[in-house]
């Protein structure tokens, strides 16, 4: 078949997992660009790029590139298009624009372009158009201009391709199928081991996780594809590729998710009944603070609550036990964990040995590989191990945020030539110097704060006692002031024998005998019968059939 050119859209940080996975399926001229990889196939190789890509979003066939410098140029080269061979006008479209240019400041303007390029076309041919609809259109058009170069291409997916079709209910925060299954193709993973996800939410990560495992197509579980639409679509082509299960394997390990939300356990076991995965894909019902060391060995791999879209009030604490669980209840195992946090990962209290930037939605966040490893590092490295960054995705430069927004760069440590054959007697004598330094340093420092203190606080009492001498003169000590008239020490004022404030019995205060102040029955104050305060039936009523008034001053009046 004739080979063309095609466009594979992903997110960013997992363009080198989606160019693996085209040239595992036999594609040519594979090139890495900015959320995109290139290449070049037939049409089989389109219909298996839409079907087998875990990784991808949408697949694009460009059919031309040429350059613009305005929208009425885009709309007379759109126009000179044969679009006979590509539709009707009794099929339906819709124009899906992305720009990156100081010319062309709004994508939709362009669509717009495009769309009337194609309308008047037919209208000038025909006399008839096409009808634009943007929910399941037969064609779905791309056009994206950098700068002024403009690639226009057909969506030969249509629905996004994350939307596997498995997916029957979700939770709050769900994550995006391409990015679960490429956070567990980045582990290395394809189902060497068990698989846990101690905090599954609605089981997106082991449902992906057995797929990958048993090497299941995603597509085989979606209603259909854009380029079934096509012209030149061709079904039996396609029904050979559906059907072909030759590269199904068998799974003889488990999968397994814990969540403590019981509605979400009941929500990933349906999702799991939907990819006919419960076999593989255990759900139970648990609290990470019980989570115990498994009997076979495992990889964890935990997209934890981030603060963003699910916001908890032990969201810290939660780090902090995952931490603590994965320390004493994991060892001998390897986990990841993706977070948009600095503040959050700093509470886990482990080194990590690998980090990939990746983005969730719009959230910049990190993928961190954690080694637990049995007993000390010492021992660890001696079995020929070390915690090293080794994945090339860790060149890209990543920016974390802190719970309150603050961006915050990664903390790096200095690398060293490992071709040199003195490199670690060499970083072991730099480190010893630089720790050596540092002591130093704080040791001086911590004297020179102590002495600039000390001067501080002299200056500061000096400047004070000449500022009083100067303009107040200098201020009296307690012992040397004059008493005053009211100073209890020098003389206090004659209260009465049976003052209250004396203690006494209230001498000066004559209370009636009956009076309730002295647990009288109210002497003084005459209620009437059925006055409410007495426990009648009068409601506000101290006047025999009457009702309280009052005057302007606001007193009561009879």
């Amino acid at each position: 078949m004739e080979e063309f050119e095609l466009i594979a859209k992903t997110f960013q940080g997992l363009e080198e997992v989606l160019a693996q996975e085209l040239m595992d399926l036999g594609a040519n001229n594979v090139q890495i660009g900015r959320r995109m990889v290139s290449f070049t196939g037939d049409k089989a190789l389109m219909y298996k790029a839409n079907f087998c890509l875990r990784t991808a979003v949408r697949v694009l066939k460009p059919i031309l590139h040429f350059k613009a410098s305005d929208a009425d140029e885009v709309y007379n080269v759109i126009k000179s298009i044969e679009w006979e061979q590509y539709l009707s006008c009794d099929s339906t479209f819709s124009v899906d624009a992305v720009v990156y240019s100081d010319v062309f400041r709004h994508s939709k303007f362009v669509a717009y372009r495009v769309k009337d390029a194609i309308a008047d076309y037919f209208n000038e041919k025909s006399g008839r158009r096409p009808s634009v609809r943007l929910n399941n259109p037969d064609l779905v058009f791309h056009i994206h201009i950098a700068h002024e170069e403009c690639t226009l291409a057909f969506d030969s997916s249509g629905e996004s391709l994350h939307r596997r079709g498995y997916r029957v209910e979700t939770g709050a925060a769900p994550i995006n199928e391409v990015l679960a299954a490429g956070m567990i193709l980045l582990t290395g993973w394809r189902g060497e081991c068990d698989f846990i996800d101690p905090m599954c939410g609605s089981g997106t990560l082991p449902i992906e996780a057995a797929l990958i495992a048993r090497n299941i197509a995603p597509g085989v579980f979606r209603q259909g594809f854009a380029f079934e639409k096509w012209k030149d679509f061709d079904a039996e082509l396609f029904r050979s590729i559906y059907e072909d299960d030759s590269m199904e394997r068998e799974f003889n390990h488990k999968i397994y998710g814990y969540d403590v939300d019981g509605r979400m356990v009941a929500c990933a076991r349906r999702n799991a009944k939907s990819a006919m995965m419960s076999d593989v894909v255990t759900i139970e019902c648990r609290d990470i603070k019980d989570f115990e060391q498994p009997a076979e060995r495992a990889l964890m791999v935990v997209n934890p609550p981030y603060g963003e879209r699910l916001v908890l009030e032990n969201l810290l604490q939660v780090y902090k036990s995952l931490g603590e669980r994965m320390k004493h209840a994991f060892q001998g195992n390897e986990a990841w964990i993706i977070s948009s946090s600095y503040d959050c990962f700093d509470q886990i209290g482990l080194k990590a040995s690998a980090r990939i930037p990746l983005y969730n939605g719009d959230l910049n966040c990190e993928f961190r590989k954690y080694e637990l490893f049995q007993g000390k590092y010492k021992g660890f490295r001696d079995e020929g191990n070390t915690l090293v960054k080794d994945f090339a995705p860790l060149k890209r430069k990543s920016r974390l945020t802190g719970l309150d927004g603050e961006e915050r760069k990664p903390r790096t440590r200095p690398q060293t030539d490992d071709m040199a054959p003195d490199a670690d007697a060499s970083m072991r004598r730099r480190r010893e110097l630089e720790s050596y330094l540092k002591t130093r340093i704080a040791k001086r420092f911590t004297g020179e704060r102590e002495e600039t203190a000390q001067t501080n606080s002299r200056r500061t009492e000096e400047r004070r006692d000449g500022f009083r001498k100067e303009s107040h003169g200098a201020a009296p000590r307690r012992d040397d002031r004059k008493p005053r008239d009211n100073d209890k020490r020098y003389g206090t004022k004659d209260f009465k024998r049976g003052d209250s404030r004396q203690a006494g019995n209230a001498g000066s205060r004559e209370y009636k005998r009956n009076d309730r102040r002295q647990g009288g029955d109210a002497g003084p104050r005459e209620y009437k019968r059925n006055d409410r305060r007495q426990g009648g039936d009068a409601p506000k009523s101290y006047l025999k059939g009457g009702k309280r008034t009052f005057t302007k001053r606001g007193n009561k009046g009879e």
